[in-house]
């Protein structure tokens, strides 16, 4: 069963000020899930102020930047595993290094009939 794993926590805003974050965790968390064989995808977010959300209202398509709410946590990656069971995703998001200062969301991903789009998703 493939599951996300939504990285949440507070944001990291690139700028030159701010130090760049110790990589190696992450890196050795990345490799630990491809030895295992669960790794499918996954990629850091660009910030919350690169955000933008799109609604269709009256037929209009209306654009909001970004951020778009004050909060301490923000979705700043994913994950897509291919586990057994939720257990198993579950121990996954527990080793995510991310899950030390934030919180990770475990959900499981629909399998639908997609139609076939070539470099796209891949069923199963």
């Amino acid at each position: 069963m493939r599951y996300m794993l939504l990285i949440y926590g507070p944001e990291m805003a690139p700028s030159d000020a701010a130090p760049m974050p110790d990589m190696e965790p992450w890196n050795a968390y990345t490799q630990w899930m491809i030895d295992t064989g669960i790794y499918r995808a996954g990629d850091p977010l660009a910030p919350s102020t690169d955000a933008t959300t799109v609604r269709v209202q009256d037929g209009r398509r209306l654009t909001t930047d970004g951020p778009f709410a004050e909060t301490k946590e923000v979705l700043g990656g994913y994950y897509i595993v291919d586990c057994p069971d939720l257990d198993a995703a579950l121990e996954a998001a527990a080793r995510c290094p991310g899950a030390a200062y934030g919180s990770i969301e475990v959900r499981p991903l629909l399998d639908m009939d997609m139609p076939d789009v070539g470099s796209g998703r891949v069923a199963g």
